[in-house]
């Protein structure tokens, strides 16, 4: 009997859980697999300064489920990540893959991997942008790069996520209205910009705001950042504020017509789906790490030009949403340009490729390149 791949998805943050469920869900109905995960990374700042360990009660739901949870390390012949590791060796002998959380223009992905050159990670990538950057930067180090597309995308093609009446009048909002989905990073963000006019603007709408984890826990973002939207949401009927424990954001790709955001991984997933959306323009240059390097990869207010519409004061919302449900022949062609540069075959099937490599690295003795 062949022996079983056992394999450990870490996943660091429990949203980074969106960006592995399709392969999750795969690998779990695969006999050959013996799956395990852990979550290590989660805390919560109090008292301005001290993190504490935080536990989201949705862990609960997953062993529930099957799940089971595990602080070991070593003894994986896989090890799935969706960010590099400050620890890779402690790790040992394994086939170490990194699927990215989270897609889109800012830097961080090559910043990390600066710090880990000497490891080594098989980088599975969703088009030939990433490729092409990945390839030419200075920081890939003893890593390779895979073009599979984005399994993170996959229910939604696979039209999982059929219902959007059904998760509209979950939250109180009327089918029958359009749907504006504002997803604002943390940092950069446009969120202090346009914290009353993005309800404003959107009262004959369904406003949907989705906050990146981050601007939840307090230790990269203030507290406030929840805090402003707690605040005015309970005003407005037409809109709702997610709740941190909403991890994943992609069956409100479904329900949305429009996304909105700055310089979010929202943007860059929702031009797959032939959708169009918002960008908030802010001050690409001179937006720098403390270090002094740039912030972005590509600065924002360049980022999908001609395609999504781009504004610079939250009074422009109502008008840009009304663009992006009617666009014009320029931004389809546009759209469709940009597509192809960053998006490899999205059509639902991009697990299987991502197992179907995977395996074959493995079997080629992928699990031997070990961190040094």
């Amino acid at each position: 009997m062949r022996k079983k791949i056992k394999l450990l998805f870490r996943i660091g943050y429990a949203y980074h859980k969106a960006a592995f469920d399709p392969v999750i869900e795969y690998v779990l109905k695969d006999e050959n697999y013996d799956v395990y995960f852990s979550l290590d990374m989660e805390k919560k700042r109090r008292f301005l300064f001290l993190d504490f360990p935080y536990r989201s009660p949705i862990i609960e739901t997953w062993k529930k489920e099957g799940y089971r949870f595990t602080d070991q390390k070593q003894g994986f012949d896989i090890v799935i990540t969706g960010d590099t590791l400050r620890d890779a060796p402690a790790y040992g002998k394994t086939l170490l893959i990194f699927l990215n959380h989270g897609t889109g223009i800012k830097n961080i992905l090559y910043r990390n991997l600066r710090k880990v050159q000497n490891d080594r990670y098989q980088i599975f990538v969703e088009g030939q942008h990433r490729v092409e950057s990945l390839m030419k930067s200075p920081w890939l180090g003893k890593s390779e790069v895979h073009l599979i597309g984005l399994p993170k995308l996959d229910f939604y093609f696979q039209g999982r996520y059929a219902e959007r009446d059904t998760l509209l009048e979950r939250w109180g909002l009327d089918p029958k209205r359009k749907t504006l989905l504002y997803a604002p990073t943390y940092k950069p963000t446009s969120l202090y910009q346009v914290k009353d006019d993005i309800f404003e603007q959107t009262r004959d709408l369904n406003l949907i705001v989705k906050l990146h984890p981050y601007s939840w826990m307090g230790k990269y973002a203030p507290h406030r950042q929840h805090r402003i939207y707690e605040k005015r949401v309970k005003r407005y009927s037409h809109a709702v504020l997610l709740p941190f424990e909403e991890y994943n954001i992609v069956p409100y790709y479904a329900v949305a017509d429009v996304v909105m955001s700055e310089a979010s991984s929202t943007v860059f997933d929702f031009l797959a789906f032939k959708k169009y959306g918002i960008i908030y323009d802010l001050p690409g240059d001179r937006l720098r790490h403390s270090d002094g390097q740039p912030l972005l990869e590509i600065d924002n207010r360049e980022f999908l030009k001609g395609a999504f519409v781009h504004i610079q004061s939250g009074k422009q919302i109502r008008q840009a949403f009304d663009r992006c449900i009617a666009p014009s022949e320029e931004m389809k062609n546009r759209a469709d340009a940009y597509r192809r540069r960053y998006f490899y075959k999205p059509d639902g099937k991009a697990t299987q490729r991502f197992v179907k490599k995977m395996e074959e690295l493995y079997e080629e003795g992928g699990h031997e390149n070990i961190p040094e």
